[in-house]
């Protein structure tokens, strides 16, 4: 039985199934726990499955970006950031009825 209120950006591993996730999201109204796997998997839980789960803490893995494919070593530069030509031009707010090569079904 798990005695771990659900708190978000906390880490956990089933003693069950050995699997590590994070929770990402809580829904009080709904009572559902949100978290997502080490690959990436989200899933839901209800309160009462949660209570029933066999949880320990766990710490923040060292390679959780790996399923997502974040590198730790590459920082984005700013010297590459994307700068319009013209901040003031008008015509750059106007955004297109319809874009080329998609359907509006």
């Amino acid at each position: 039985m798990s005695k771990h209120l659900p708190q978000i950006g906390h880490w956990y591993q089933d003693c069950d199934t050995n699997l590590v996730f994070e929770i990402v999201a809580t829904d009080r109204d709904e009572g559902t726990v949100q978290v997502q796997y080490l690959g990436g998997e989200i899933t839901d839980f209800d309160l009462e499955s949660w209570a029933m789960m066999n949880l320990r803490a766990a710490a923040e893995p060292e390679d959780w970006r790996s399923a997502f494919e974040l590198d730790a070593d590459i920082a984005p530069d700013p010297d590459e950031a994307f700068h319009p030509l013209q901040w003031a031009n008008p015509l750059s707010r106007i955004e297109p009825e319809a874009m080329v090569g998609i359907d509006d079904a």
